[in-house]
């Protein structure tokens, strides 16, 4: 005879309403007295809510998403009843007529096994049948289970973990992400980020509605999925171009009026060319699968320009091969076609590393977004006079800020920290552009 156990929600903490975010059995499965069933959460910590009972799952009266207190059913358990057993009568020996001392028969030489107990239940119990229920979900604690809510994980993707009986642990959910990113953030399989919630801003005042450009959509879908994919780190420098600078002044006292004049952006492209021929790495993409590097052996530098309708990157092509008065005319040529809307596509493709310059505005750095599938992108501030000391006395230099952002996948740090030394000296004596 079986019984029928409810378990409920108990006391939690006087909390009126807590969340069901996972249930772990459903009918059929054989619990254990103390194993996890379901996990709550309120808005401060998660819990796991064990079983008070041994048997089988009748009937599961909640469900994720569900909204509980104290005294909720969440389960029917069939239980095997032992007071019931104990209480049954003994069997009474069946009578027979009396048998003469001759008729007797002869003593058994062994003594009968005595009948082995049987438990009753609705369901066979087998041991193919515990595998099944106990490996149907993977199990984690609320703490990991919180982990992957922050990083925007559905934990219900990873079917077992690296901990004792397959439990999933911290690391697991760690490699789950590295994984996706791997391969291109193709997250279908799991991760998946909570949406900003709508606002109506015109409660609060008057409002009005302005479209994006097109070039601006497209520029933020891409900015955020390079954001989501590239485990991205920025380095930050100043390189000292004193004398670079009064050489570039000095050239363009010798131009006409209506030549084209010499920017500080054409030297640090030269400079930034040099490096890339002394790190191959960073003129790179990774391959789409993750598992190699594809090399380019050619130099074409991205120029980010600030246009009426969004930012927009034209491409300088083969800038190893051009002497600084026609990458000057070139950028000129391809800035104005770019402001005008002009620009065609294939003007924006085939870039190998990208400039984002804000000379022209200030600021002292920032962390400009790698423009993938490109691994790097310098990003250029105003340039100010400052104090630098030689071991000796203060001098007063025009410094440089720079900043480098790079893929993590394809460039780590002491080659990133090399990149920018290599640029900061071609930059500090542009005479060793010409080595």
């Amino acid at each position: 005879m079986a019984d029928v156990i409810e378990i409920k929600i108990p006391d939690v903490g006087g909390v009126a309403s807590v969340d069901v975010v996972d249930v772990l059995i459903k009918p059929g499965d054989i619990v254990k007295l103390d194993q996890t069933i379901a996990t709550l959460e309120t808005d401060k910590a998660s819990m796991d809510l064990p079983s008070t009972a041994n048997g089988s799952v009748e009937q599961v009266h909640i469900k994720r998403g569900d909204k509980v207190g104290e005294g909720t059913l969440v389960a029917t358990v069939k239980v095997e009843s032992i007071a019931a057993k104990s209480e049954e009568p003994a069997a009474k020996p069946a009578t027979t007529p009396p048998v003469s001392q001759d008729q007797q028969p002869p003593l058994p030489t062994q003594t009968p096994e005595p009948p082995k107990a049987t438990i009753q239940s609705s369901q066979p119990v087998s041991t193919a049948n515990i595998e099944l229920n106990t490996t149907v979900s993977a199990h984690a604690s609320p703490s990991v289970r919180l982990f992957a809510r922050e990083l925007g994980v559905d934990i219900s993707k990873i079917t077992s973990g690296n901990g004792r009986k397959g439990r999933i642990l911290k690391e697991d959910i760690t490699q789950y992400v590295k994984k996706i990113l791997t391969e291109g953030g193709n997250s279908s399989g799991g991760g998946t980020i909570p949406a900003i919630p709508a606002v109506d801003f015109s409660q609060f005042g008057e409002i009005e509605s302005q479209p994006l450009s097109k070039i601006k959509r497209l520029t933020g879908q891409n900015l955020s999925r390079v954001w989501l994919n590239l485990p991205m780190v920025t380095y930050h420098e100043e390189a000292d171009i004193t004398e670079m600078e009064a050489f570039r002044v000095a050239l363009n006292a010798e131009k006409a009026k209506d030549e084209i004049k010499i920017t500080g952006l054409m030297f640090i492209i030269k400079a930034l060319v040099a490096a890339m021929k002394q790190f191959p790495s960073f003129n790179a993409s990774l391959a789409s699968d993750g598992q190699s590097l594809i090399l380019k052996k050619y130099y074409n530098i991205g120029i980010a320009v600030d246009t009426p309708n969004g930012l927009v990157v034209p491409v300088l092509r083969n800038v190893d091969n051009k002497s600084i008065n026609q990458l000057a005319n070139e950028l000129a040529e391809k800035s104005e076609k770019a402001r005008q809307g002009k620009l065609m596509p294939a003007d924006m493709q085939g870039g190998c590393i990208t400039i984002s310059s804000l000379g022209g505005i200030g600021g002292t750095a920032f962390t400009p977004i790698v423009n993938a599938p490109e691994v790097a992108i310098l990003g250029v501030t105003r340039a100010k006079m400052q104090p630098v000391w030689n071991g000796k006395e203060f001098l007063p230099k025009l410094m440089l800020p720079l900043d480098l952002t790079y893929d993590h996948r394809v460039i780590d740090g002491a080659e990133g920290a090399r990149f920018m030394a290599h640029i900061k000296q071609n930059l500090s004596d542009i005479r060793r552009l010409l080595l």
